[in-house]
């Protein structure tokens, strides 16, 4: 906080003590909240959330955008509920217990990842009475990722 001393006050110099100004310097806070504000800019780009899924590229895909419970699968096998891990054999009522009205389910697997792992969880899921829709990504979006 600095102070200065005006001249303009009730009475000059003259006539006793000048009253002092109590004026807070804005310009370094300001400084600091833009260099903190770039900082946050520039590494929000190389943050990355959720799980690293690269699922396969086809030509023609649906836009579809409901609210539904998503199934991740990883290149190792690994199974998730909307990026909470989950066992296989608990999936169906994992879904019921979170997403009571749910029909259907999104599965995203890795395009890497072996057959035997999806097909599992496809089966468990149409045990389950679950409409099973799978996510992939258009050729047009994979060339403009490549890039």
């Amino acid at each position: 906080m600095a102070f200065s001393f005006g001249e303009g006050g009730r009475r000059g110099r003259r006539f006793g003590s000048a009253d002092p100004l109590a004026d807070i310097n804005v310009v370094p806070l300001v400084d600091v909240v833009l260099v903190l504000l770039i900082i946050f800019m520039i590494t929000a780009n190389v943050m990355e959330f959720g799980l690293d899924i690269q699922v396969p590229k086809v030509k023609t895909v649906r836009q579809t955008a409901q609210d539904l419970p998503v199934v991740s699968i990883t290149k190792n096998g690994e199974s998730f509920l909307n990026d909470k891990a989950i066992n296989i054999n608990l999936l169906a009522q994992g879904i019921r217990e979170r997403f009571r009205n749910a029909s259907a389910v999104y599965v995203r697997a890795d395009k890497e990842t072996p057959w035997d792992p999806i097909a599992q969880i496809v089966a468990e899921l149409g045990d389950a009475k679950f409409e099973v829709k799978m996510v992939t990504a258009p050729t047009e979006i994979a060339a403009r990722q490549r890039r």
